[in-house]
């Protein structure tokens, strides 16, 4: 396979903090040979763990670039021991144009991973993020929330996976992240995802979701930045202690745990995010638009749980995640 055209003004294995890019080329009408500049920064102190985070895997989704923008400035490789890589907006184009895909090529990162290096633009990030940045890591966290379509309780989340250990490992780091909720993660659909190429390394990786709706609160942020340090501290490479707040341990036993819409129209949340909510109870109404006096349709939760997730604009579309679910547990 060819290499990566992505190179990187930054040089990984030196110590101190640099502040640099990756670059990659994209030639275009208005500049016939351009480059897309993905900010990167990397802190090393001496040997010691590594560990990448990164944030605007989808660009419209803030709490992780606004975290991480914060922690490169405030890091210093004297007060490390070990290396932290940060991308704070993995798919910048996406990200310059505040959008879920990048406006170049249509290209969702977190679902063409393992990538091509002479396919697209967005393909090209996720090949060098497949064979460059990942294999360097030992902790992996990648921060997300639910941009403009989607809102949930602020989660850190892990998977469910082959190898015991692995699984262990990055519960671990979920719960060291410390978020309000701390979710075994089920996905809808895990092909091409950044998240099962890191696990299938065998690295130690968790994610989140705080919150969404395209924009961020202070609570979210801090949410954000507070998870951050207490990961580096959890790895080794930060000294002090992780600052705990209480976390509700939550588990997605099924697919029961998802709603779907199956009508388009207009969206009335029958019960709000963190609420508990029993079988049978209903969860929202779906209004006909097309004329007035029609009944709504009904969507009723299938078995007991929280909700964590719901669709977030007014207006809601057949096949679109209506609702999550998920089921508060003792830690087994």
């Amino acid at each position: 396979m060819r290499d990566s055209p992505i190179t990187a003004t930054v040089d990984f294995a030196q110590d101190g903090v640099q502040h640099g890019h990756l670059r990659l080329p994209h030639s275009r009408d208005d500049s016939a040979w351009g480059s897309v500049m993905i900010p990167i920064t990397v802190v090393k102190a001496g040997e010691g763990p590594t560990a990448l985070f990164t944030g605007g895997n989808h660009g419209d989704e803030y709490e992780g670039p606004v975290a991480l923008f914060d922690l490169v400035r405030q890091l210093r490789a004297e007060e490390i021991q070990g290396r932290v890589i940060i991308v704070p907006a993995m798919n910048y184009p996406a990200f310059l144009a505040a959008r879920r895909t990048s406006p170049v090529d249509g290209g969702n990162l977190n679902r063409l991973f393992p990538g091509r290096p002479d396919g697209s633009v967005t393909e090209k990030i996720a090949d060098y993020f497949q064979r460059v940045l990942l294999p360097m890591a030992d902790l992996v966290a990648d921060i997300h929330s639910g941009g403009k379509t989607l809102d949930f309780v602020p989660f850190a989340a892990a998977h469910r996976l082959d190898d015991p250990a692995q699984e262990a490992r990055c519960r671990a780091a979920m719960e060291a992240f410390n978020a309000p909720y701390s979710l075994m993660l089920r996905e809808i659909d895990n092909v091409g995802m950044y998240d099962t190429a890191a696990e299938e390394m065998g690295k130690t990786f968790i994610s989140t979701e705080l919150g969404g709706g395209g924009s961020v609160t202070a609570e979210r942020v801090a949410i954000a930045k507070r998870g951050l340090r207490n990961l580096l501290v959890h790895a080794g490479i930060l000294p002090g202690e992780v600052t705990r707040v209480q976390s509700v341990l939550l588990d997605m036993p099924g697919d029961d745990c998802f709603l779907f819409a199956e009508h388009r129209g207009l969206l009335e949340p029958c019960i709000d995010l963190g609420q508990p909510v029993a079988a049978g109870q209903l969860v929202a109404k779906v209004h006909p638009i097309e004329a007035s006096g029609r009944t709504p349709a009904e969507y009723r939760a299938k078995m007991d749980g929280i909700l964590t997730g719901r669709h977030f604009p007014g207006l809601i579309g057949m096949g679109d995640c209506l609702a999550m679910l998920a089921v508060p547990t003792n830690g087994d």
